[in-house]
């Protein structure tokens, strides 16, 4: 069985909308060009007993977690003290997370403000930041890396291409093929059964269904599957008989 990826974004300034996420795409993307897939996202303000709670849940889970902000040195910053108490643990001054300070900061004063950088929760490891030596850190994996995309996006990229290479896939053996069905008869509950028939006798697809509307009225309903190109033909010729049969109108979506 895969790893389940999933990711969590923090901040209350993309809960206010006064900043956009550029998490959630590139993560998708990442894990898409390694054959893996996001198999989901929280997004969580500045609060600490919600995140504590959060990541305890899903260090329990076994899932693979990227968590985006609240690393820094600031009061608004409560991603490493949630870490902490989800984990049980106490800060401290990180031993090679200080190393990594002293050349970021080199010839420079390292004030107590600075060394905040890098107190992270005991025994946690460091996840080492490209863009300017002040670390993240993970547990149980779990990787805490920050807010800003230019150093996120390749600490993330650094931890699956260092700790997740064995659960990477082909991408050129996954295709995904739709059809877009128009009638009075399609829409999604009239064609449970065929779904159902669809998940059941292929598992290893991903079947999705999407409606479209325009205003009150139905479009189409956009139908298929994604995986292994001969199971995606043979399920999608499945659906092709049984919407004719039923005198829906297909076409193939572009």
């Amino acid at each position: 069985m895969s790893r389940t990826f999933g990711a969590i974004i923090i901040g209350d300034e993309i809960l206010s909308g006064k900043r956009q996420d550029k998490h959630f795409a590139k993560i998708a993307e990442m894990l898409g060009q390694r054959g893996l897939q996001l198999s989901w996202v929280e997004y969580l303000g500045d609060d600490r007993a919600r995140l504590a709670a959060t990541f305890k849940r899903t260090m329990a889970s076994g899932d693979v977690v990227f968590s985006c902000g609240g690393i820094g040195n600031t009061p608004d910053d409560h991603t490493r003290q949630a870490v902490a108490a989800a984990l049980g643990v106490e800060l401290a001054l990180h031993p090679e997370g200080y190393e990594e300070l002293k050349v970021r900061f080199a010839g420079e004063e390292i004030t107590d403000k600075r060394k905040l950088l890098v107190t992270f929760p005991q025994g946690v490891h460091i996840v080492p930041n490209p863009f300017n030596r002040i670390p993240g850190f993970m547990a149980n994996d779990h990787y805490f890396v920050p807010g800003f995309p230019q150093m996120a996006h390749p600490m993330i990229e650094w931890a699956l291409d260092t700790f997740y290479r064995d659960e990477f896939k082909p991408v050129g053996d996954k295709v995904e093929k739709a059809f877009l069905l128009t009638g009075p008869t399609a829409y999604e509950s009239a064609l449970l059964d065929l779904m159902e028939h669809i998940v059941a006798a292929y598992p290893s697809l991903r079947l999705f269904s999407l409606p479209s509307l325009v205003g009150k009225e139905r479009k189409h309903l956009e139908l298929g599957v994604e995986g292994a190109t001969e199971l995606v033909d043979q399920a999608m010729e499945e659906i092709r008989l049984a919407v004719e049969q039923r005198g829906i109108t297909w076409t193939w979506r572009p």
